[in-house]
């Protein structure tokens, strides 16, 4: 092992850290994909099953229609993608929805509404989705855009375990692809989400046109936080015909791969989720995503508006790789402190 690479050995046994600098998490981009890849996997030993996958389903309760003009989402009313709108869905629809997912493996149901932030009787309406999913057994996450501070204690009240809100990239590179909101006001929701005491789901999308340094900062972000988010998806971008980003061009698998492992060594007791764009993933891309440290990905279908692998797909990949099902987050890992 080079000296480099033995010295950021070193600094792994110290556990769960915030006080990662720039500097630090550039070097681990720089390693040799073959020593990242033995660091992260050696982590994820140490604080995961590494055959274990905890299995989510998303689903849309309300698609289309959304103010904000982020440059990869088809549910923009700025981009034109024929998108099919639907408005919010009945408690009934949800119920049946989730009993499906449970019945298909899913232990997790995260419901996403295209809003820019809730209001009114459509957020009484996702505080009684909440309930009804939390009551069959399920995990509840929901991502609803922008919350208030009282919205947030609503959700606790409601028994929501996470609340989704990612960064998607850097604060740098975040002008470039959203112009409707600030970062502040991304960090800002998530600091009232912790201050009601629930869970966050907060990660980012890798493709966005960005580049290694700004990979660095999101990282940096997440992980300088005071308490690092207990999920963190890491979304391939799905290039949508219609959005301004649908010409951009794809990343490289390797470097993917290098964002996984790097999450997975900052965040160590964090559920890695493995999130949009499996759909173009091959089963080679996923198993190295596995093994560096990715231990969560949806499953059905579709992830809100995009095309997801069949789940047919999943259950032979999960067999050929020799991995199962975890029944939930809070069985995976130790909480954070403990």
């Amino acid at each position: 092992m080079k000296p480099e690479a033995a010295n950021m050995s070193l600094s792994l046994s110290a556990g769960i850290r915030h006080d990662w600098s720039l500097d630090e998490i550039q070097a681990l981009f720089d390693l040799p994909f073959n020593d990242l890849l033995f660091q992260a996997h050696t982590v994820h030993r140490q604080w995961f099953d590494p055959n274990a996958v905890q299995m989510s389903t998303l689903l849309s309760v309300q698609t289309g229609g959304c103010p904000e003009d982020c440059a990869y989402c088809p549910q923009s009313i700025h981009h034109n993608v024929g998108l099919d709108v639907h408005s919010l869905m009945s408690l009934e629809e949800v119920a049946e929805k989730a009993a499906a997912a449970k019945m298909a493996g899913a232990t997790r149901l995260c419901m996403g509404a295209a809003w820019r932030n809730p209001k009114g009787k459509g957020f009484a309406k996702v505080l009684d989705m909440v309930r009804a999913v939390k009551a069959m057994g399920l995990e509840t996450c929901v991502t609803l855009g922008m919350l208030t501070a009282e919205q947030s204690q609503q959700l606790k009240e409601a028994g929501l375990d996470y609340y989704n809100h990612n960064l998607d990239t850097s604060e740098t590179h975040y002008r470039q692809i959203i112009t409707t909101r600030t970062y502040q006001d991304r960090l800002d929701t998530l600091k009232k989400v912790r201050d009601a005491g629930m869970r966050v789901c907060c990660g980012g999308i890798i493709g966005l046109g960005e580049d290694v340094s700004d990979r660095v900062a999101m990282l940096h972000t997440l992980v300088t936080m005071e308490k690092h988010p207990e999920s963190v998806p890491v979304n391939q971008l799905v290039a949508v015909t219609g959005t301004p980003l649908a010409g951009v061009e794809p990343v490289d698998v390797i470097e993917f791969v290098r964002v996984i492992a790097v999450a997975r060594i900052l965040m160590p007791a964090s559920v890695v989720r493995l999130s949009a764009g499996r759909e173009d993933m091959s089963d080679e891309m996923q198993a190295l995503c596995f093994f560096a440290g990715a231990n969560s990905i949806f499953y059905g279908e579709k992830l809100l508006t995009t095309p997801n692998p069949d789940s047919s797909q999943d259950r032979q990949l999960f067999r050929r790789l020799g991995l199962r099902r975890s029944q939930s987050d809070y069985q995976a890992a130790p909480a954070e402190g403990s």
